[in-house]
């Protein structure tokens, strides 16, 4: 990485949203368990899900929040469990913004007050962000971030796509501000080079690296020509890039976005490939590239070709979290890939998130991963698996 840490391999556990959190937003035991399976897979570098850094904003039930080191310990677990194999561990850092589960949370914050498309009564309308909240909010950025370093993972991902906060204020969709945060792509982009500012001086030596969308697929969004430009900006400024792309308005990196899922794209792999050969160019810091990859093959041309420096692997890690390991000792040809829907296209892209995201689950409680469950079975499994985070939160706690 650009700060001099060195990776053992260039096999990247992706971050996936593990959503296993106490009711109280601590990190449990099933992290720590999920988290040496992982480790034991064979991963040179392993991300975690989203940590939220603020308790007021959480995207989903199960997330971990880091405001102050109250769970130190815990925290120390989930990151020794990382990297108990020699990985590099990196803690995911984030804000949802808008993309708040109605039910979950108070009322959403987001650079304007825009809502959530085609998921009505699933997302709440946020309200817009204060210019003492925004400069809050970068505070509270890098306040997680020291904190989870000094719980022993070697530095943090700012995540910057999917819809998430800060990919909020980098898209002309939905920061539709006229101050210095919004308007031109140098002002959408302050935010994003602000909280790398105070994260990085908050950890440094430890690595920073920013996950950033390719393009959110949305006409008048986050284009890939800007995206390029911000590339451009965080060259030196960070120890890793991370490129996926698309929001939950559309979802390409769950694969179901027609624009991402070319029949090209399809036949090289990688849904954001073409987008990292065009930046790799000069680019000084290491590139990561995530979503699509599921061959032996397509890696190796991937890295051969010199577009990337690190593969990242998230859902078929959900299946086969040994598929790392077998890919270095070439016992492996290909990871899984069994997309569970169920053929209703404004709800396919969130089941297959949730299929998946109970795969983590019964990792976490010591079981194998079920890849034959049918698709309502496994919203069913997540229902229980969240009924007594959310009685306890209906309740504050009472007992039944």
């Amino acid at each position: 990485m650009g700060n001099g840490t060195v990776v053992p391999n260039r096999l990247a556990k992706a971050a996936m949203s593990e959503c296993l959190g106490s009711p109280s937003f601590a990190p449990t035991r099933r992290h720590v368990s999920l988290y040496e399976r992982f480790a034991a897979g064979g991963a040179g570098l392993i991300i975690t899900g989203n940590v939220m850094i603020d308790r007021s904003a959480i995207g989903e039930v199960g997330n971990v929040v880091v405001e102050d080191d109250r769970d130190l310990p815990i925290l120390r677990q989930w990151a020794s469990a990382a990297k108990s194999s020699g990985a590099v561990a990196l803690a995911q850092i984030n804000h949802p913004g808008r993309q708040v589960l109605a039910g979950v949370g108070s009322r959403p914050v987001a650079p304007s007050a825009v809502k959530v498309r085609r998921a009505a009564g699933v997302f709440r309308t946020p309200r817009a962000l204060t210019a003492a909240e925004i400069n809050g909010l970068i505070t509270r950025f890098a306040d997680s971030a020291r904190i989870l370093v000094d719980a022993g993972f070697d530095g943090v991902e700012i995540h910057a796509a999917h819809g998430y906060l800060i990919s909020q204020f980098l898209s002309p969709l939905t920061n539709l501000r006229a101050d210095a945060w919004g308007g031109s792509l140098e002002n959408r982009s302050r935010f994003l080079l602000e909280v790398i500012a105070a994260v990085r001086a908050a950890v440094r030596p430890a690595a920073v690296a920013v996950k950033l969308n390719s393009a959110d697929f949305q006409r008048g969004g986050f284009e890939d020509g800007e995206a390029r430009d911000v590339v451009r900006m965080l060259d030196g400024l960070v120890d890793l890039v991370e490129i996926s792309g698309g929001t939950y308005e559309s979802t390409a990196f769950m694969g179901v976005s027609q624009d991402a899922t070319r029949a090209s794209t399809r036949h090289r792999e990688a849904y954001f490939l073409d987008f990292a050969e065009s930046v790799r160019g000069s680019l000084r810091t290491p590139l990561m590239l995530t979503g699509g990859f599921r061959t032996a093959a397509g890696m190796t041309a991937a890295i051969e070709s010199g577009a990337v420096d690190l593969v990242g692997l998230a859902r078929p890690l959900a299946l086969d979290p040994a598929l790392p390991a077998r890919l270095l000792q070439g016992s492996a040809a290909a990871g899984a890939d069994v997309p569970r829907r169920l053929g209703l296209a404004r709800f396919d892209g969130m089941t297959d998130l949730i299929w998946h995201t109970v795969q983590l689950q019964r990792m976490g409680r010591g079981l194998h991963p079920a890849p034959d469950r049918h698709p309502l079975l496994t919203m069913a499994e997540y229902g229980w698996h969240y009924a007594p985070y959310l009685w306890t939160r209906m309740t504050g706690g009472r007992s039944r």
